[in-house]
Formats: structure tokens, C-alpha cells, sequence
């Protein structure tokens, strides 16, 4: 049987997926890497750890699975996003990838507004004021702090552009991911060549576009040998992690939504109508040519409850600690005895563009315990989501219920609850909640392989495991809460800017 081998290189680590022609997944890898932060408002990984842990989690999952090479049909990762690395032709590096984390470039992000009048006339024409954390000004901080490599570099690309050229020898950008950099034409569906002049940006360091089930290339000889593959295995363009997301929820259809609970959490809903981005909820390429993708991310969901976990426990979480953060979450009552916690622990995209804020505990009385502090946090999410899926209703009225849950919160039964009750949406959840991006990516490339007619024949492919409900009992709580909480921005706005200027 031929097999698909997909990647979800994310934050953390990599995820490699192994999966049968039929879709079911037959096993996983994960290997996991760092991420720098060498200054304040700074978040820098290395590329070459991406191809490292690429390398590692192909030869576990062959040797442990038991698979031969040459059964493996094709290949294609999911990919981070809103990241930049300047690479030379031969597609090395020239520095650490300046990640999506990263939010140096704001004085270049208010450059870049105010060649077109302002923050003000900037969001109404695109749809959202951009800031520090996004790719288009990141690119101008390059060129500006650091000429000498922006000149050396044959193609700024992000983490699917160095993997493919990693990979099969071959400068390209997928367009999902090059959806994001605020240089494509989401019309034409091409390189917005006259933005990059009036930016002064040169427009050949942006390569060749392909498509998600584009085959860009066989795997060459070195990278086929470092990953114990053949050489010439097939190679897809895959797609970014929002974009696989959705595909593997198999929430592909009109006005179809996911709600995804990973190291950072998103709301996306698929369109083919023509809408624009505003508020925070920019307008993107989905990975179906046909379709938009409305996403809205928050910066830090999953991360929240790993930075409780390991500094409430004293050590980095596993499934033990979360299991334990469940029982501990599950015996303390709806709304945490009104204690708040705002979870925008390295600034925030949506529902507030603002990556100067932070995260904080609001009420903190003398009647909190620790498991308080614990169940805060799980709600404080819920709550962010919440203004999330309000915002896509009321500006666009996409009203979507259910929505498909995933990532690795969606494992974990209380929080999936949580977040139902604030939000006061059904969740269904998916089999595979933690391999849904790798799962999407493996899926695009049987496309390309045409082991199935279209994007939309996914919907057959994706299995849901159970379903959570709102429960009524919580609702009146949480309404009171979530009102709260939607005050704590603009009354903590001016000290987070003092603090972290």
C-alpha cells in the first residue's frame, strides 16, 4: 500500500504523520526544537533545527512502522507561518528565522502605515492595522538593520519556502503561506509586484508561487539520503498550519468553521464569498483555490496552560501534569470565584492587535487557590474565543455551530467544556485532534496525487469521536465574566505600553 508522509513543523517541534491511502493514519513522530529570544520583543529559531527534526521524525516513524522507502507516495508539510528567513540560492540560511512571535519590526509596521496615510485609512483599506509581529514590515527591518545579508539573500521566504527548497532544490512559495505577507494579490492570485516598489522591496527575492497539491519536486540525493527516503519522492506544496487545519477538520465547506486549541488558538472560516479582513480577522488564501480562509488567531492559547502547568508543577508538562490540571480545573466551580485571567502572554493579534499587552490575573484575592489560578486560565481562552466568534458574527455573520475542535487542548475534556459554555457553541471534535494539521497535509498531497477528485472529498475522510455541548447552568456566570473581560484591555493599555516600551 502507498503511504503519504506529512509534517506539521510548528513552535514547539515537528509532528511527522504516516498515512494510508485511505486516510487513516498509521503512526506519528514528534521531535522538538527551541525557540531564542534574545532580546525583548525578539523570537528567533533556527532553521536548520526545522530540517534536523524533519531528518529525525522520518527515520522513526519508517523504522518503527515498519515501512519500506519506496512505499512512500509522496510528502508535504504544514507549516508555520509569518515568519521570515533570507536564504541563498543553494537555499541555506543566512540567519535564524525571525519568527512569527517575533515583534521588532514595529517602527517599520507604523512606517508602512503611514505611507498609505495611517493606522486609520491602513485598516480600513486592508481590513486590519498591521503590527511589529507581521511578515511585510519584518521584511523592511531586514533590509534596513541588516543590509549586507538582505542584499546576499537569493529569496526571503518563510519555514515552507527553506523546507522546500530543503527538500527538493527548488526556490518556491506556496500561496497560503504567502497569503500572509501582505505582498500577494489575493484577486490575481500573484506577487504584488507594484506594493513591493513603493515599499522598496526587490520583487525577485520573491520566488515562483505554486499551489498546496502542486508537486514541486522530487526529494534530491542529499536530502533523500539525510531522511533514509528515495531520491525523486514526490514533493507537494502543502499549505500553513491554518490553512492544513481546516482541510483536516474537514470543515471545508461554505461558511464551515474550525476552532483549534494548540500552542496558539484560532477561529477560521472557509468563504468563497469575497470579504475583506477587518478588526484583527484578516482575509487569507485557503488552501481550496476557490475558497477564503477568514482566520483569527490568538497568540497564546495552549501555551497558557503549558506555562501554568510547568511553573505551578515545577516542571515541563506532560500528559501526567495535564491530567492533573484537569482533575484540579474539573472540582473548582464556573468562573473561578471571579477571578480573570487574560491570556496574552507574548502580545496579541485577536481580538486586540496589540503586541505590546501581556498576560495577568485580575481579582486575585486571599480566597484563591492555586486550582483557581489553574481554572482562569483555562477560561481566560474561553474568553478570548468567545470575542473572537462574536467578532466574526456580528462583522461578517458567519454564525457557524458546531465547530470542528482540535489541537491538543481538544484532548483534554474540561477545557473543550469550558470553552463550549463561554462561547455557547457545540463542539465537535475530531479523531486525531493533534495530528489535524499533518492529517490536512497529507490530504493535499493525495489530491495532487489524485487519489482524491478535490479538497472537498476530504469531508469523507474525517472522523468525529464526540460532541460537547453548552451547558445552560454555566451561561449566566460567564455572561457577567465575559463582559469583564472585555473591559480589561482598555483600562491596562496605557500601563502595558508603559511597561513594555
Amino acid at each position: 500500500m502507498a503511504r503519504i508522509l506529512s509534517f506539521d513543523v510548528g513552535t514547539s517541534g515537528c509532528k511527522a504523520a504516516l498515512v494510508n491511502e485511505d486516510g487513516c493514519l498509521r503512526g506519528t513522530a514528534f521531535e522538538p526544537y527551541p525557540t531564542y529570544y534574545p532580546r525583548s520583543l525578539w523570537a528567533e529559531q533556527d532553521p536548520e533545527d526545522w530540517w534536523r527534526a524533519v531528518c529525525i521524525t522520518t527515520r522513526t516513524l519508517i523504522e518503527s512502522q515498519r515501512v519500506s522507502p519506496q512505499e512512500i507516495g509522496g510528502i508535504a508539510f504544514s507549516t508555520q507561518m509569518v515568519n521570515l528567513i533570507p536564504i541563498d540560492r543553494e537555499g541555506k540560511a543566512l540567519r535564524h528565522c525571525i519568527s512569527w512571535l517575533d515583534g521588532r519590526a514595529e517602527e517599520e509596521a507604523e512606517q508602512v502605515m503611514r505611507k498609505v496615510g495611517g493606522r486609520a485609512i491602513f485598516a480600513a483599506l486592508v481590513g486590519v492595522a498591521i503590527t511589529g509581529k507581521d511578515v511585510l514590515p519584518k521584511y523592511l527591518w531586514l533590509k534596513k538593520n541588516e543590509p549586507q545579508i538582505y542584499r546576499q539573500a537569493a529569496a526571503l521566504v518563510d519555514c515552507s519556502g527553506y523546507l522546500l527548497a530543503r527538500a527538493t532544490g527548488r526556490l518556491v512559495a506556496e500561496w497560503t503561506v504567502s497569503s500572509v505577507t501582505g505582498l500577494f494579490n489575493l484577486k490575481t492570485k500573484t506577487w504584488d509586484t507594484m506594493l513591493m516598489r513603493f515599499l522598496g522591496l526587490d520583487s525577485s527575492k520573491f520566488p515562483e508561487l505554486v499551489l498546496p497539491y502542486d508537486q514541486v519536486g522530487g526529494l534530491t540525493r542529499e536530502a533523500a539520503q539525510e531522511m533514509g527516503l528515495l531520491e525523486g519522492t514526490p514533493v507537494f506544496g502543502g499549505a500553513g498550519d491554518a490553512m492544513t487545519a481546516a482541510v483536516g477538520s474537514g470543515a471545508v465547506g461554505e461558511g464551515e468553521g474550525h476552532l483549534c486549541l494548540g500552542t496558539s488558538g484560532f477561529v477560521g472560516i472557509v468563504t468563497s464569498k469575497r470579504v475583506v479582513g477587518k478588526r484583527g480577522i484578516p482575509t487569507i488564501q485557503s488552501a481550496d483555490p476557490s475558497k477564503l480562509l477568514l482566520i483569527a488567531e490568538t497568540e497564546t492559547a495552549g501555551a497558557c496552560l503549558k506555562w501554568a502547568g510547568r511553573e505551578f508543577y515545577q516542571r515541563e508538562p506532560d500528559s501526567e501534569i495535564f491530567a492533573r490540571m484537569d482533575q484540579e480545573v474539573s472540582r473548582i466551580e464556573a468562573g473561578a470565584a471571579k477571578l480573570l485571567f487574560t491570556p496574552w502572554m507574548y502580545g496579541e493579534r485577536t481580538p486586540i492587535a496589540d503586541e505590546r499587552v501581556r498576560a495577568a490575573f485580575i481579582n486575585l484575592g486571599a480566597n484563591h487557590t492555586y486550582a483557581h489560578m489553574l481554572r482562569a486560565v483555562y477560561e481566560g481562552v474561553g474568553y478570548n474565543m468567545r470575542w473572537i466568534v462574536e467578532n466574526i458574527e456580528e462583522l461578517y455573520g458567519f454564525k457557524p455551530d458546531p465547530l470542528r475542535a482540535m489541537g491538543g487542548g481538544a484532548k483534554g475534556l474540561p477545557w473543550v467544556q469550558i470553552v463550549a459554555d463561554i462561547t455557547g457553541r457545540t463542539l465537535e471534535c475530531v479523531a486525531e485532534p493533534q495530528q489535524t494539521t499533518a492529517l490536512g497535509a497529507a490530504y493535499l498531497a493525495m489530491v495532487g496525487l489524485k487519489w482524491l477528485p478535490s479538497i472537498e472529498a476530504v469531508k469523507k475522510l474525517v472522523k468525529v469521536t464526540h460532541t460537547v455541548q453548552p451547558q445552560e447552568a454555566t451561561q449566566a456566570i460567564y455572561a457577567e465574566l465575559y463582559q469583564v473581560f472585555k473591559q480589561l484591555y482598555p483600562q491596562l493599555k496605557g500601563i502595558y505600553h508603559r511597561l513594555n516600551h
